[in-house]
């Protein structure tokens, strides 16, 4: 298929690996010229070589900065500042107790997972606007429709994100105007933030991580994890000409495992 997004502009955030990394490769792949984002400097410009190595017909740029401070965005839209598909991406906030966290850690959970996000699409979407094109995909949490206990600062940050965007995606201006808006929420992937997991899992529990791999997996009807090549396929179709009559939702992404988000 065809996805028309050939020539656009695409800001992929986190994108040096995992989720993110999946998203510009799966963009890139359909023609889109990115922008990949990420904090770690030689880590990015590995993948960056990769993908235009891969996909020579489009334009690879990258930045390093950490796209949460005024600072990084403004490195960022000091190199392009027109995109017509924006995926924003934050590495989640620690698990713990809610008694423990005070108004610093809300703070710093909110600017990564909530208001960095809003800061970037109010950057963005007037020129989507403009140009009656535009594509928002926020990668948020399966947590946002199935909360999970230690994971309250990004259920609480990632819900308000989930809110916000459910008001903007409906306003009729900007959906008249062409630009959706929608949230893509992963359960497991495998991805190396879900081995750092399994391994402080398997410490814990005196398991084999190999043990807490299986059992996990064994927990999800699909009876396997999720790839980084899946996620950004979902991601590019929502970013697609076809998808365009769709704004406004939250996709989750999970095998299966969640059943009572719905």
């Amino acid at each position: 298929m065809n996805l028309g997004i050939e020539g656009k502009w695409a800001l992929v955030c986190g994108a040096s690996k995992g989720l993110g990394r999946g998203c510009a490769e799966a963009l890139a792949a359909e023609g889109a010229n990115v922008l990949l984002v990420a904090r770690g400097a030689e880590v990015l410009a590995t993948t960056a070589a990769a993908i235009q190595a891969a996909r020579p017909a489009v334009q690879v740029l990258h930045v390093a900065a950490d796209i949460t401070t005024a600072e990084g965005r403004a490195a960022v839209f000091a190199v392009r500042g027109d995109f017509d598909i924006v995926v924003t991406n934050a590495g989640g906030p620690p698990p713990g107790a809610f008694r423990d966290w005070g108004r610093d850690d809300w703070i710093k959970a909110l600017d990564a997972n909530m208001l960095t996000p809003i800061e970037l699409i109010k950057a963005t979407i007037d020129g989507m606007m403009a140009r009656r094109f535009g594509r928002i995909v926020n990668i948020t949490s399966s947590a946002v429709k199935a909360p999970i206990d230690i994971l309250g600062l990004s259920n609480g940050a990632r819900s308000g994100l989930t809110g916000f965007v459910a008001g903007v995606a409906r306003n009729s201006d900007i959906a008249a105007n062409g630009v959706t808006l929608n949230n893509l929420l992963p359960g497991k992937f495998d991805t190396d933030r879900l081995k750092d997991t399994q391994a402080a899992a398997a410490q814990k529990s005196g398991q084999s991580v190999d043990v807490v791999r299986a059992q996990q997996a064994a927990q999800i009807p699909a009876r396997r994890f999720g790839t980084a090549a899946e996620f950004g396929a979902v991601c590019a179709f929502l970013c697609s000409q076809q998808a365009a009559y769709l704004t406004g939702q939250n996709i989750l992404l999970d095998g299966g495992a969640y059943p009572g988000a719905y």
